[in-house]
């Protein structure tokens, strides 16, 4: 399929990626455009901010979660009904999952894709030094850098400096971003989107694009977007169930680290996927065959999630009789008899884990790792999974079901799977392995039965 892409990276962390990013979003949405948006790497927080606020269709891109054919078709299936993607780099362009070398990297990604790249450059305190670093980007490895924005620019000095950046190193220069003192995105804007902050957030998004398409050539970029070769990929095989079974997906404020590319692949397996709310919902939905608790935030809503009494005793009664269910992070963390919330709380849970889960004031375990069991039940048996962890809070009881390896090769015991519970801290990635969510589904079934 001839589908125009084009990939926004920069030289490190910190240069101003996401605003950028999502300043172009907003303006090419503007314009008319059914744009899709990709964030590399695992994090769901931008993909989410680009749905809610920016009204893309946004997913992510990982290289290292799922193979060549795999990488390709979801990014094609995501992006076949629309004018345009824009793909935001993770970290620096060519920083992997480790030190010293690109594995796992945007520049891995734009690779695999054939995607142009825009190279973002933080021009703060500096002017012709900014050649030498679009120079050696451009030479260090044979890549697809195919423009430039200079951001932290002066106007006054934009021509000058653009010139030389295209005598010196070829590529072209697309503009200048204006230093922005009251539009940059803060994180916590971006994971933590209330309802009465969506209306100032798309004012200030609005700001943000009327000013690039005044600074960036716009057209450029839809230029080199379009100039990007034609892709395919092929989907993975994995089972299918002949008939469908219900499976409850907690979503609410709590609970809203999903990836969308899993729930695609639950229904593709045999899922019908029915939404519900531990927070505000008195109980489970009828009729339903599983249960999945995602990650999310439930260190800022103990209050309310432990004073849903009729939801908690719902769901310790419905796993406890053997209803199965798959629970992650902030799913865990939500099933322990007590948990600690932001502001030091204890708050009683759900209880079928017995521990409870506090904050330790610094990152537990983070990065990426591949999970197995040596049981042959498990729903990792045959293959095991990829995923990811981030968390400040840990558990008196993380469990020892499963083996996690870290990418340095580093080996440690997690995971809770009893009977038909599987939950653990680890955020798991279904397209590493379409057997895992199929396999949770035959328990689903059984349990139907």
């Amino acid at each position: 399929m001839s589908l125009a892409r084009f990939m926004i990276a920069a030289p490190a962390s910190g240069s101003g990626k996401t605003t950028v990013t999502c300043g172009i979003l907003q303006a090419l949405v503007n314009r008319g455009m059914k744009v899709s948006s990709f964030k590399c790497g695992p994090d769901y927080i931008d993909p989410m901010f680009h749905a809610r606020v920016i009204g893309t269709k946004s997913r992510n891109m990982d290289s290292y979660f799922c193979d060549d054919e795999t990488l390709r078709y979801l990014f094609c299936r995501t992006a076949e009904d629309s004018d345009i993607s824009v793909i935001e780099g993770v970290m620096g362009f060519y920083d992997g999952i480790r030190a010293a070398d690109t594995v796992g990297s945007s520049y891995e990604v734009s690779q695999k894709l054939e995607a142009p790249v825009v190279l973002l450059v933080n021009c703060k305190g500096a002017s012709i030094s900014v050649v030498p670093v679009v120079k050696g980007f451009k030479e260090y490895r044979e890549n697809r850098i195919a423009g430039v924005i200079l951001n932290n620019m002066s106007a006054s000095i934009f021509p000058e400096v653009k010139a030389a950046v295209e005598k010196e190193t070829g590529v072209r220069v697309v503009g200048y971003v204006p230093k922005l003192k009251d539009l940059v995105l803060e994180s916590r804007h971006l994971g933590l989107v209330l309802p009465d902050e969506v209306a100032s957030l798309k004012e200030n998004l609005n700001r943000l694009a009327g000013i690039l398409e005044d600074t960036l050539d716009i057209d450029a970029l839809v230029e080199l977007a379009s100039g990007a070769p034609p892709i395919s990929g092929k989907a993975p095989v994995h089972g299918t169930l002949p008939e469908k079974v219900r499976i409850g997906l907690a979503y609410d404020d709590t609970f809203c680290f999903t990836y969308e590319d899993n729930i695609a692949l639950l229904e593709e397996c045999g899922a019908e996927i029915v939404p519900f709310s531990p927070m505000r919902d008195a109980r489970l939905p009828d009729g339903i065959h599983g249960i999945i608790l995602s990650g999310g935030y439930p260190e800022l809503h103990g209050d309310v999630l432990s004073g849903n009494a009729s939801m908690l005793e719902d769901m310790r009664e419905k796993i406890s009789s053997g209803m199965p269910c798959l629970a992650e992070c902030g799913g865990f963390m939500y099933l322990h008899e007590r948990m600690e919330d932001a502001d030091g709380r204890i708050w009683p849970m759900v209880g079928v884990i017995k521990g409870e889960v506090r904050n330790t004031g610094k990152l537990s375990r983070f990065g990426y790792v591949t999970l197995s069991s040596q049981d042959g039940d498990s729903i990792l048996a045959g293959g095991g999974c990829k995923g990811h962890e981030f968390h400040y809070w840990d558990s008196s009881d993380c469990g020892t079901s499963w083996e996690a390896v870290k990418t340095s090769g580093r080996k440690y015991a997690c995971g809770h799977e009893e009977g038909n519970l599987a939950a653990g801290f680890p955020h798991l990635y279904y397209y590493s392995n379409p057997d895992v969510p199929y396999r949770f589904l035959l328990k689903c079934r059984d349990y139907e039965a």
